[in-house]
């Protein structure tokens, strides 16, 4: 059993270890182990490296107002912490599940009183701002307006639809990734050495073996590893002569299934697997792409990454031309929820054999990245009156929906209007092609344009 022998016996005051070291009873490990400096902090150089600028606000107590995206286990609420400790403000944490607009009104009276009185400013982190409503959102935009606070929101979900636009553009977004494998190795390992918070006191064989395919599990979340390696170390067999618990892949299958002998060390053939399935579902090879989906679900991949997987691949690479694949990708989703495995195998199997098998096209996936390349790089044209609700007079009397045509009051039901931005005017992003229902799509759009034709050559 090749691996490493983590306990302390022969450091200095190490004596002889116990089972749960000198840890807080009951805390997880995972918490144990939270970081508390910047350079504790593991897998998110991108945003926190040297000479980076979240990483330089922090450092100088100059932060602003920003929103940690990212998902479980990166590190969003760590982060928080740290700049708890380094900051010389006021730290208030928040949990969006906990709170209501009654809690938060009376730090934000607190907060703008503290200012006024000492100068001095108040952080306050949100947990799952995501889970705030917008009234709720709203309370906080008067105080981050005036400065009174700093505003710090962690959330899994995606901040241009959970977020209110006004709080959005008033912070700074930061992308948390999921941590790479040999991220979460390392923090695995810091565990295991750790004396005083982590495992060290332990005596426990780990194998690389076993560490690796714990952190393949995690799946980029190291909240997830620390518990699993939590478990799985308290209930690893103890050699019966040296009374070291042994912790390999055989034992590790108890805790979390075929995965950890069926994936190899690095985790590529994880990505090896699913790309296969891509590219024999792209060249309509519904036999192939069965056979990727059989050998991912028998190794015990999450059966949601495969349906995730192919909910993407129905808009990216099938689309338009035929729309009902994404209704049947969506179904198998659903299907999994409902069924779980093994049942729900024959439904992801269902899914890949009908994209293999429908006809192809990535208009739609070149049509957003050629919109969302103009979004970032035009400028942000406001929308054309003609186009604007016009619920309040002001509005009306500001021409919000003014010569707008309505589309159903004309003979075919097509107005000439523009509805892009003068800027854009003319611009084609979605060409459909000819094959599938696109091609109807494409004989509708041709015709349409040519009644938009004749009409501006009418009102000229």
């Amino acid at each position: 059993m090749s691996g490493t022998l983590f306990d302390d016996a022969s450091s200095p005051g190490g004596g002889r270890p116990t089972e749960r070291g000198n840890s807080a009873a009951g805390t997880p490990l995972a918490e144990r182990m939270r970081p508390r400096t910047l350079d504790e902090v593991i897998g998110q150089e991108t945003i926190l490296g040297p000479g980076r600028p979240l990483r330089e606000a922090i450092e100088r107590d100059l932060l602003q107002s920003i929103i940690l995206w990212g998902p479980p286990g990166t590190g969003k609420t760590t982060l928080a912490r740290v700049i708890a400790e380094i900051t010389q403000a006021h730290f208030v944490p928040f949990s969006a599940v906990l709170a209501g607009i009654k809690e938060i009104k009376e730090v934000m009276a607190a907060a703008e009183m503290r200012r006024r009185s000492t100068g001095r400013r108040t952080i306050v982190f949100v947990d799952e701002i995501h889970r705030f409503n917008k009234a709720q959102q709203d309370a906080f935009l008067p105080r981050v307006e005036a400065g009174d606070i700093v505003l710090i929101g962690a959330t899994t979900e995606n901040p241009s639809f959970e977020v209110n636009a006004a709080l959005l553009s008033r912070s700074k977004v930061f992308v948390l990734e999921p941590l790479a494998q040999t991220a979460v190795e390392q923090i695995l390992r810091r565990a295991l050495h750790d004396r005083e918070q982590g495992l060290g006191r332990m005596q426990i064989a780990v194998t690389d073996e076993a560490l690796a395919a714990i952190a393949r599990f995690a799946n980029g979340d190291a909240r997830a590893a620390l518990n699993l390696l939590e478990f799985s170390a308290a209930a690893a067999p103890m050699h019966p002569e040296t009374l070291v618990r042994q912790l390999g892949l055989p034992q590790l299958e108890h805790s979390i299934g075929r995965r950890a002998l069926l994936y190899d060390k690095g985790g590529e053939e994880h990505y090896n697997l699913i790309s296969a399935l891509h590219k024999s579902m792209r060249n309509s090879d519904p036999d192939a792409a069965i056979y990727w989906v059989a050998r991912m679900l028998e190794a015990g991949e999450d059966p949601l990454y495969v349906a995730r997987r192919l909910v993407r691949f129905a808009s990216e690479d099938v689309g338009n031309a035929d729309p009902q694949a994404l209704v049947v990708c969506v179904a198998a989703r659903d299907a999994v929820h409902f069924m779980g495995m093994p049942e729900a195998n024959t439904a992801l199997a269902q899914a890949a054999i009908y994209l293999a098998t429908a006809p192809k096209s990535n208009a739609v996936y070149t049509a957003y990245n050629a919109a969302a390349r103009d979004a970032h790089t035009e400028a942000a044209d406001p929308v054309p009156l003609h186009l604007r609700n016009a619920p309040t007079k002001l509005m009306k009397d500001l021409d919000y929906g003014k010569d707008y045509q309505y589309a159903h009051s004309e003979p075919d039901a097509i107005a000439a209007m523009d509805c892009l931005p003068a800027s854009l005017a003319g611009r084609k992003y979605y060409r459909p092609t000819e094959r599938g229902f696109e091609k109807e799509i494409k004989r509708r759009l041709d015709g349409w344009a040519e009644i938009k034709k004749a009409k501006r050559r009418t009102d000229l």
